[in-house]
């Protein structure tokens, strides 16, 4: 059990921890959030205040099968240059964005609308808050790290989709010349990478003697996957997967990292207190 005197230097180092040391750590959370909020917004190029565009090109080792260059402005492919080799007779395919057209990538805005909610959280306990309890600080971390794992968990595991799904996107109608029907494509962030799945079909006829088994929701289909669409049934025949490493998604991740570290080291410190408070 703590003597008066050991009680004391608790009840003092825990008011100083309430009062000051809790402010500091949430004003370093902001300043990392902020940067970690400013690299999925993106810099703006120039004066004029649009966004810049940066060009990425997507390989995969050991493949040359499909080829390509992506536009990312922002949260928003706004370009996407791909030429597809087709394997069962070598035939170059190409493909690109109309121009009319931008595909908006949905787990870029949402993580920075987590990583914006965490930094209002943070900001609302400004300065001249006055922290009363230790539940308060631990409740807070709660929240802050609940935003911040739903920002990291956006962008490192990307949406699940049927294959009726994909082909029933908005994404199959933004290319120019047309999509032809045996082919299906999909964008989507994994970690700090941008990458682009192609699957090539071949119809099943009436007459198939394959068991017909619909494949359920995955984000990576694999060959021989089946499925319904527009009273016609497919199979997946071959998949092709590209990538691109976006460096500022990498930066954000690590921010994530931290700051989720940060809130962990003085929930911590808050629990070990109270508890030598306790005995």
């Amino acid at each position: 059990m703590a003597s008066v005197a050991e009680r004391a230097v608790l009840e003092e180092e825990f008011k100083w921890l309430l009062q000051e040391e809790v402010h500091a750590v949430l004003k370093q959370l902001q300043d990392i959030l902020k940067e970690a909020s400013r690299r999925l917004t993106l810099p703006v190029s120039g004066s004029g205040g649009a966004v810049k565009q940066e060009n990425f090109v997507l390989s995969t080792a050991g493949t040359d099968q499909v080829k390509g260059v992506l536009t990312l402005q922002g949260d928003a492919l706004c370009q996407a240059d791909i030429n597809l080799k087709m394997p069962r007779n070598n035939q170059l395919l190409h493909f690109a964005f109309r121009e009319d057209k931008q595909w908006k990538l949905q787990q870029i805005q949402d993580a920075r609308n987590h990583v914006n909610q965490a930094i209002y959280l943070l900001m609302n306990r400004d300065v001249n808050y006055q922290f009363k309890t230790g539940l308060e600080v631990l409740k807070l971390m709660d929240a802050v790290m609940l935003q911040l794992s739903r920002a990291r968990n956006r962008l490192t595991t990307p949406a699940t989709l049927t294959l009726p799904e994909i082909a029933s996107s908005g994404l199959t109608k933004m290319f120019t010349p047309a999509l032809p029907p045996d082919i299906l494509v999909n964008f989507y962030i994994n970690l700090n990478k941008l990458c682009l799945t192609v699957y090539q079909l071949h119809v099943l006829q009436p007459s198939t003697t394959k068991n017909f088994k619909p494949a359920g929701g995955s984000i990576l289909h694999n060959p021989g996957a089946m499925f319904e669409f527009g009273n016609q049934r497919y199979e997946v025949s071959h998949v092709h997967k590209v990538e691109c490493v976006v460096p500022w998604l990498n930066d954000a991740l690590v921010f994530f990292t931290v700051s989720l570290q940060l809130c962990q080291q003085l929930k911590d410190k808050v629990m070990a207190l109270e508890k030598g408070l306790c005995f």
